[in-house]
């Protein structure tokens, strides 16, 4: 399976999910900042509310591509263990690392909540989404972090990812959907023609889009 963008996979991904449309007790995040834009796709077309989730990963010493490790904006930190001490990563660069990633999980949630306005997710079905996984660090720890909040129900929904990784994080949700688990699997941007980045503008665009969509139904039901 092939996507020319986040937002068709975004629109196959929303199809998959179409038993959630309209549900009042639903909301989508995004993590950012691919993820938010495929999962305004699926937060549009199921019409409920859009938020992120911000998880960072660690990545390993000479090689940032390689996370031996993640870290949410909750400050929930998980850490490869065994791939920390392979890679070379000690007790002082994994703490270095943290303080920088949560810096800068500080500055986007300034950025995407300057008023501080957080969708609640207590008792409500949440659908975590990404543009992809590959290792599936910074998915796992959105997961188990996630799980704290008590949702009724928590979902994990993503275009593609290693079958294996995909199957590793069953276990971490309530329900995984994956439009494509590959065999073969080199990079998440090898199964989409257009996998540029993602400015924190167009982040912040999508959401302010989502809340205005979602407010004139807010506003009716205090009418």
């Amino acid at each position: 399976m092939h996507f020319r963008n986040r937002r068709e996979a975004g629109q196959e991904l929303a199809k998959a999910l179409s038993y959630l449309r309209g549900t009042k007790d639903t909301v989508v995040l995004g993590i950012p900042r691919g993820g938010v834009v495929v999962a305004y796709e699926v937060a549009t077309a199921l019409d409920v509310p859009l938020d992120v989730y911000i998880a960072r990963k660690i990545g390993a010493p000479y090689n940032p591509e390689l996370a031996i490790g993640a870290v949410t904006s909750d400050g929930t930190v998980w850490i490869d263990e065994m791939l920390a001490q392979h890679v070379g990563a000690d007790r002082d660069y994994i703490d270095a690392e943290v303080k920088r990633q949560r810096d800068e999980i500080e500055r986007r949630m300034n950025v995407y909540h300057p008023e501080g306005e957080i969708v609640p997710l207590e008792n409500q079905r949440v659908v975590l989404v990404d543009d992809g996984i590959a290792t599936g660090a910074t998915v796992l720890v959105s997961l188990r972090a996630l799980r704290k909040r008590e949702p009724k129900e928590l979902i994990l929904a993503v275009p593609v990812g290693p079958v294996e990784t995909v199957a590793m994080l069953e276990s971490e949700c309530d329900r995984v959907v994956c439009l494509h688990a590959a065999t073969l699997f080199w990079a998440v941007g090898a199964f989409y023609d257009d996998f540029d980045q993602t400015s924190d503008h167009e982040v912040v665009q999508l959401l302010e889009l989502a809340r205005k969509r979602q407010k004139p139904c807010d506003e009716s039901a205090l009418s």
